[in-house]
């Protein structure tokens, strides 16, 4: 994986007061694409697309709350792990970064896909998405369709899954059996040792807890009526080795979008499509701006008016 250039540092405050970490690479009045990474994950999950996309667009990305450099926690002392608070979250970002009624390309992978979903009626939902890119995910019954657990399909499978993703040992440093469980778990059986390394770097920095609390989001997860709600065109794209969200929740989503402009199954790709797939990925959000972004579409960007955000000029390390 590239180590992307030095972005612009923002934070904003989402409903609750968690505030998300935000960087945003590239030219200001460039077309704008904002990356939402996935459970465990950060935004060093979306380096190869930053460093392919960033020459000739605006992209944002954002640590999801406990992720990363956004804390776990909002007012109160409490981490609420919600749905409606990846909602909440990303209404804050688009509030942050683009300007009013300024529209975007959205990718979100795995949670972050769901973060689409629960957001998908949302009023700055609606005024900023242009389309949407559904990579690794699902709306519902992620425990009994994952095949993390080599058993056939039932309650027994059901369960053990549900104890593996709640799991609250610690993951502990990176070692050669760590990344060997991690290829098993969420990568394709042929994906890169350095790949599979980086992989295991940014899913070991995550905080116990914050795995654990949102393990509990994704195991209970009813977002069924948000994919009804995802009115733009929405690609959908997955591995046909994802044993975390596989195939057949990528199927049931592309049969229920409202305006589904295609489902791509990459062969042998697991369920960290792009770190594993990098330039087949990129190629699905570049296709989505060309038919969805109108041309000037990024023009006027920045802050939006009236946002409550903060400017770090430090880069992000």
């Amino acid at each position: 994986m590239t180590t992307p250039p030095n972005p612009r540092v923002l934070s904003a405050t989402s409903t609750d007061g968690s505030r998300p970490h935000i960087e945003v690479y590239g030219s200001e009045g460039a077309p704008a694409i904002v990356l939402i990474h996935g459970w465990t994950c950060s935004t060093l999950f979306w380096a190869a697309q930053i460093d392919a996309l960033s020459a000739d667009h605006r992209v944002i990305v954002y640590d999801q709350r406990g992720h990363g450099r956004s804390p776990a926690v909002g007012r109160g002392g409490r981490g609420p792990y919600t749905t409606d608070a990846l909602a909440d979250d990303l209404e804050a970002v688009l509030g942050a970064t683009l300007a009013p009624g300024e529209r975007a390309v959205l990718a979100g992978h795995s949670m972050g896909g769901m973060t689409l979903m629960a957001a998908s009626a949302r009023p700055a939902f609606r005024e900023h998405a242009a389309a949407a890119l559904l990579c690794g995910t699902g709306s519902s019954e992620l425990v009994a369709a994952s095949r993390v657990v080599p058993m056939r399909p039932g309650r027994t499978r059901t369960r053990l899954t549900r104890l593996i993703l709640g799991a609250r040992a610690p993951l502990g440093p990176v070692t050669p059996v760590s990344k060997r469980i991690l290829r098993y778990g969420t990568m394709g059986p042929g994906t890169a040792p350095d790949r599979v390394t980086a992989c295991a770097r940014i899913v070991h920095a995550c905080p116990r807890g914050v795995r654990v609390g949102w393990s509990h989001v994704l195991g209970e997860l009813d977002l069924d009526a948000g994919v009804r709600e995802l009115t733009v065109p929405t690609a959908v794209v997955v591995g046909t080795a994802d044993r975390l969200t596989p195939p057949v929740l990528a199927r049931r989503l592309a049969d229920t979008l409202p305006r589904c402009v295609g489902l791509t199954e990459l062969t042998g790709m697991g369920h960290m499509t792009p770190v594993e797939a990098p330039e087949a990925v990129t190629a699905a959000i570049r296709d989505l701006v060309d038919d969805h972004l109108r041309a000037g579409a990024g023009a006027g960007a920045g802050a939006g008016a009236g946002a409550d955000v903060d400017v770090d000029e430090e880069s992000a390390v």
